[in-house]
């Protein structure tokens, strides 16, 4: 049997070059992320050595996105879609529209015709799907208000790239003078009736494709992958059950691309958004957390790959013209466009950070372009250039723009309507940001970290014993069930210093962490331990391996689960002794 073969060596040679760089970005203060391009770079075809297979990489990161996108829609209901659409699908629609003619006239500049700079300025309008779901994870924004309008933003963005991959082709060939369209249906339309579609013609049969697949999704879907989920859980097996999350994600996003055209993504968010009704979505978001990660990390290292570091020498002011619109440019425009549409200055930050980079769309739009030879080979490289520059600067545009809030707060800061009726309407993201809460007032207090299936048993144990408490949880769904049981709030994550002072933890008396996460956990606790070094800490764990970890980093008790269980039994188990006579 081969030992050597391209998948087996792309696969190895990636992720272990990814985690001897991203260690060293860790132990640099960096981003690891950081260090998965760099890996990607070095086993890329233009630098010496070991170079991957070019053609494996790619899709194997494609696995990696779509196993993101479905986690990400376990986490994001259709509610919370639709609650956005009011500034996502036009904050979207204006922001792409806007980045487009940057790059169209940047185009301009170089020589190139207006069908290539069009295709340009989609690559540069339309941000990655990885990278800012991760910049979103990392800061744990996901679930918050402003995780949701930047995740409904990529939706649209997906969207309209998906329209645009199809109208594309179909442009170049009527310019031509073919009038052939790349898409199966519509040859087949005109093969079989004789008609030819013109642009018209082919945007409502796409816009037709995708509505049928929402449709389908919403109507048969919802139906049919809760209850074969829940069918899998009733067999007992974990390996099936992991199993079968994945062949949903995978099925649904492959189904989806060859049955409606639509990108593999989108379909695996949807599938995941469909699956986050049932009460199993926790579980499937467990069992696919780690394929995920892995596959997301050669996502970064496919991106490296394609990096050509002799542009930089070659071509600076066109590189950084095209860094500049994609991280000033398309920033500027979704800062503005959320500030008009009267939300706070702390989401328009959040979204300006998360879309200042480019990603896998891009890389296609370009591919594209190249092949229908709209675009030079230049333009390529000048788009991928654009996409690991802004990579690597997106931590640094996040930590910038957390500078800058204060500043930016005062000058274009709003307060809410006054009116009662407007009150009870608005939108929740016009609710000022996490860092304008005031801070709490409670002393000789209880602070607890995490409202979940631990957090709630130990908050309904101190609001029936009396003791005063609050809860810092960054999941809003809790919010509601809190406000109702008159329980004080403070959204935001534990690690956070700021957060922390906010819930008075230098006058509290003791710190009880019921996350389940050992890594965040950690984070909150070496936190609390510095900045008041006799508090009383307590934490959960599942493995003498993370009660270790977390009594390291300054836990009073940890209380593992598993072992708590096992006492209970053994108790049980004892003989009761006789009752006196």
């Amino acid at each position: 049997m081969p030992h050597d073969t391209p998948l087996i060596s792309t696969i190895v040679g990636g992720l272990v070059l990814a985690f001897i760089f991203g260690a060293l970005a860790h132990r640099l203060r960096l981003p690891p992320l950081v260090g998965y391009l760099f890996a990607g770079i070095l086993v890329g075809p233009h630098t010496p050595g070991f170079v991957a297979d070019q053609s494996l990489a790619p899709e194997l990161a494609e696995i990696g996105v779509i196993l993101l996108m479905f986690g990400v829609g376990l986490h994001f209901s259709l509610k919370d879609l639709l609650s956005v659409r009011g500034i996502a699908v036009p904050g979207a629609l204006a922001q792409i529209g806007l980045a487009t003619l940057m790059g169209l006239a940047l185009a301009s500049l170089l020589g190139w015709p207006v069908g290539g700079g069009l295709v340009f300025g989609l690559a540069l309008s339309v941000a990655s799907t990885v990278v800012l779901l991760k910049a979103l994870q990392e800061r744990r924004l996901v679930e918050t208000e402003r995780g949701k309008v930047a995740v409904g933003w990529l939706i649209v963005e997906d969207l309209a790239m998906v329209l645009a991959l199809v109208l594309i082709p179909a442009a170049a060939s009527i310019a031509d003078g073919t009038s052939q369209s790349s898409d199966p249906l519509a040859a087949l339309i005109s093969s079989k009736l004789g008609l030819e579609l013109g642009i018209g013609g082919i945007i409502g049969l796409t816009l037709l494709k995708v509505a049928a697949f929402v449709v389908l999704m919403l109507v048969v879907g919802r139906r049919v992958i809760p209850w074969l989920l829940h069918w899998i859980a009733h067999t007992g097996s974990r390996e099936l059950f992991r199993l079968g999350v994945l062949a949903i994600a995978l099925g649904v996003a492959m189904g989806s691309a060859k049955l409606f055209g639509v990108s593999l993504a989108l379909g695996a968010f949807f599938a995941g958004m469909i699956l986050s009704e049932s009460e199993l979505s926790h579980r499937a978001a467990q069992e696919s957390l780690p394929l995920r990660d892995a596959f997301a990390v050669l996502f970064f290292v496919s991106v490296g790959m394609l990096f050509d570091p002799a542009i930089l020498i070659e071509n600076p002011l066109p590189v950084i013209g095209t860094v500049f619109i994609i991280i000033v440019g398309k920033s500027l425009v979704a800062f503005f466009v959320v500030l008009a549409f009267r939300h706070s200055v702390g989401t328009a930050l959040t979204i300006s950070a998360s879309l200042a980079q480019i990603g896998e769309f891009s890389f296609i739009l370009a591919e594209l372009g190249v092949g229908l030879k709209l675009i030079p080979a230049e333009g390529r490289d000048l788009i991928l250039a654009g996409a690991i520059l802004s990579i690597l600067l997106n931590p640094a545009i996040f930590a910038l723009c957390e500078t800058i809030r204060p500043g930016l707060e005062a000058r274009f800061g709003r307060k809410p309507a006054p009116t009662a009726p407007q009150a009870s309407t608005a939108d929740p993201l016009a609710e000022e940001p996490l860092s304008e809460a005031p801070p709490t007032r409670l002393t000789d207090h209880i602070i607890l970290v995490g409202y979940g299936r631990v957090g709630s048993l130990v908050g309904q144990d101190l609001l029936a014993s009396g003791q005063p408490f609050l809860v810092i949880e960054d999941n809003d769904s809790h919010a509601d069930a809190l406000k109702a049981a008159g329980v004080e709030l403070i959204r935001g994550n534990a690690a956070s210093p700021a957060v922390l002072e906010r819930a008075n933890l230098a006058g509290a008396r003791s710190l009880v962490i019921a996350i389940p996460d050992p890594f965040e956990a950690g984070q909150a606790i070496a936190q609390g331990r510095k900045l008041t070094p006799a508090l009383t800490i307590i934490a959960r764990a599942h493995s003498d391996a993370e009660v270790e970890h977390l009594t390291r980093l300054g836990a009073d008790m940890v209380i593992m689960g598993e072992r708590q269980i096992a006492l209970e039994m053994i108790a049980a188990l004892k003989p009761q002794p006789a009752p006196a006579l």
